[in-house]
């Protein structure tokens, strides 16, 4: 039981570690670029539409709000870095929690990046990767970016974890 306690929430921190580190480039961006910060309330209302059997809106922003909406994007937004942190585990191995190395966690946080483009950018009206925004290229580049970001952080958080 404590080697499966240990894991867990090893993997909970990298998760929450790096999630949080793109949230400090979230800031980073907004604060020095301007760039919007991401709307988590935005997913918390599309999730909180799914017990109502709707998956999909042509656009989140005029879908009805629901209660608790901003809570649960962005209990989502952290539960999914944890999520993330589990698939690097899975993928690099247990020993990578121990050792970890860069490249698996930047490959797992570039290719994660496939969620948003074939899943929720659709499901919220934005189209596959974007393609109805406003600037469809702008867009791809900066969710490739934060996940990037967000899998150096996945790299950054486990070794943080290594030397506590």
């Amino acid at each position: 039981m404590g080697e499966v306690f240990e894991l867990a929430s090893g993997v909970a921190l990298v998760g929450v570690g790096a999630t949080a580190l793109l949230d400090v480039w979230s800031i980073f961006l907004k604060l020095t670029w301007g760039v919007p910060f991401p709307n988590y309330t935005l997913v918390g209302r599309w999730i909180g539409h799914f017990p109502r059997g709707q998956f999909a809106h042509a656009s989140m922003a005029e879908a009805p709000a629901v209660a608790g909406e901003a809570l649960i994007g962005w209990t989502a937004h952290y539960a999914i870095g944890v999520l993330y942190a589990a698939l690097l585990v899975a993928v690099g191995g247990l020993s990578w929690l121990s050792a970890p190395t860069l490249l698996p966690a930047l490959a797992v946080g570039a290719i994660t990046v496939v969620a948003p483009f074939l899943i929720m950018q659709p499901a919220m009206g934005a189209g596959i990767a974007s393609s109805r925004a406003s600037n469809p290229n702008t867009a791809r580049l900066r969710s490739l970016a934060a996940h990037v970001v967000f899998g150096f952080g996945l790299y950054l958080s486990a070794l943080a974890l290594v030397s506590i």
